[in-house]
């Protein structure tokens, strides 16, 4: 692939768009940077706030620790620390910079102050319209289908800013429609370095960091730890330990950014700890890596085109086997190999439910790995899933289109039913 190439410059532009940094979980960080944003547009301290937002927020903002508030956890926590500390030219680490005296303001707030929060419902898989009243002002902010993508800003009912979302859905589709598997490794072959190395870098560093802070450390249920205390000491255990981890630390309110794909981090650490673990183990080259990471990222990117940021079907399974693909690649795997990998990886783990964010993610993602690299393994001996068997279609591209319509029309019914269990008093 030439760098004049439409699709490759379309490829870099989407590398560069999903692989940025966040700080703490993104559903809870994008209400936050809304609030920032709503609080910054009113010029004021709001006394009141108004929310609706999509059933996917209220399920991955319930049961994380927001990072920075002293261990709160949930919507008006979320909502509130944006209010009282956020800077939303930050946007995803918008929690980031608090300091101590402003933690204890977010507290104060929450106790003083109505933050009202109600369901929106509609074929919207991330919404938020948040209003923030003070002294008979008001300021309305709507982000929709991204976490930071502000389509609405309002002021005294008076529009400041309003986005063509259909342009902007026209653009994506024709974007992101133009990623194949072949063509994906085709591009990692051919890209150059420069034109990826700062934002692959900058993955690498962060989500190692958090890693090794979530095997350090107490979070969650320890999963990382678990793997490593209880599992046969072999270069997959450690592989899937290092992405646990990071889990384990984001999801319990550890303070360090992690560099997010598909606007989640535990896709992203998915994605990019297992490759980095490999190429650690096998001594391979930096360049060759980064080049691994880009088959990793994009092929995981593909995949939740089709399914979308949010919904029942847990994200992880889409990194999971991103990153099998990218270990793949690293082992110098050809295009046919690597497509396999994936065929394989959908077929064995597709169906685990999204049941918000929390620290089982942990497991679900050490169960995803294990699935992924299990179908690497096939392949390396020589066995793959054929076209017919269950939901696998008679190319990869066929069975990344199965899946995204799985999970996307399928399991809305599924995605109702775990946000009533998690809603019911």
């Amino acid at each position: 692939m030439y760098k004049n190439d439409v699709k490759y410059q379309e490829y870099l532009k989407i590398l560069r768009k999903e692989l940025i940094a966040a700080f703490g979980c993104t559903e809870p960080i994008a209400l936050a940077y809304c609030a920032a944003k709503a609080r910054e547009t009113l010029g004021s301290l709001p006394e009141k706030t108004e929310i609706h937002v999509c059933g996917n927020i209220i399920k991955n903002a319930k049961s994380v620790v927001v990072p920075n508030t002293g261990g709160l956890k949930g919507i008006e926590a979320s909502v509130a620390a944006g209010l009282v500390a956020g800077r939303s030219a930050d946007k995803l680490e918008v929690l980031a910079h608090i300091s101590d005296r402003e933690k204890s303001k977010i507290k104060k707030y929450l106790d003083e102050n109505r933050i009202n929060v109600s369901r929106y419902c509609s074929d919207k898989q991330l919404f938020i319209d948040m209003t923030v009243f003070h002294n008979g002002d008001t300021a309305r902010i709507v982000i929709s289908d991204a976490h930071t993508n502000i389509v609405l800003i309002e002021k005294n009912g008076e529009i400041i800013f309003k986005l063509d979302e259909q342009k902007q859905r026209e653009d994506h589709e024709q974007a992101y429609g133009m990623l194949t598997v072949f063509d994906i490794v085709d591009f990692a072959d051919t890209v150059d370095i420069k034109d990826i190395n700062e934002c692959i870098e900058r993955q690498i560093e962060y989500n190692t960091a958090i890693a090794k802070e979530g095997l350090k450390k107490e979070y969650g249920a320890n999963i990382g730890k678990v793997l490593l205390n209880s599992c046969t000491d072999t270069l997959m255990t450690k592989a899937i330990a290092a992405a646990a981890a990071g889990s384990d630390a984001r999801m319990s309110g550890c303070e360090l950014p992690v560099v997010i794909v598909s606007g989640s981090g535990n896709q992203g650490m998915t994605a990019s700890l297992p490759v980095i673990e490999y190429a650690k183990a096998k001594k391979t080259d930096k360049e060759r890596l980064i080049r691994a990471l880009v088959v990793s990222n994009l092929i995981t990117i593909h995949q939740k085109t089709g399914i979308g940021k949010l919904s029942a079907y847990c994200g992880v399974i889409s990194a999971a086997v991103g990153a099998a693909a990218g270990v793949a690649y690293l082992d110098g795997a050809d295009k046919s190999t690597v497509a396999n990998t994936v065929v394989n990886g959908m077929a064995i783990s597709s169906g685990i439910v999204c049941d918000g964010a929390k620290p089982s993610c942990a497991g679900k993602i050490a169960v995803a790995l294990y699935s992924a690299l299990l179908g690497y393994n096939m392949c390396k001996n020589g066995q793959h899933f054929c076209g017919g068997d269950g939901i696998v279609g008679c190319d990869v591209e066929k069975c990344i289109k199965n899946v995204g319509r799985l999970a996307k029309e399928g399991m809305r019914e599924t995605d109702e039913e775990i946000i009533k269990i998690m809603t019911e008093k």
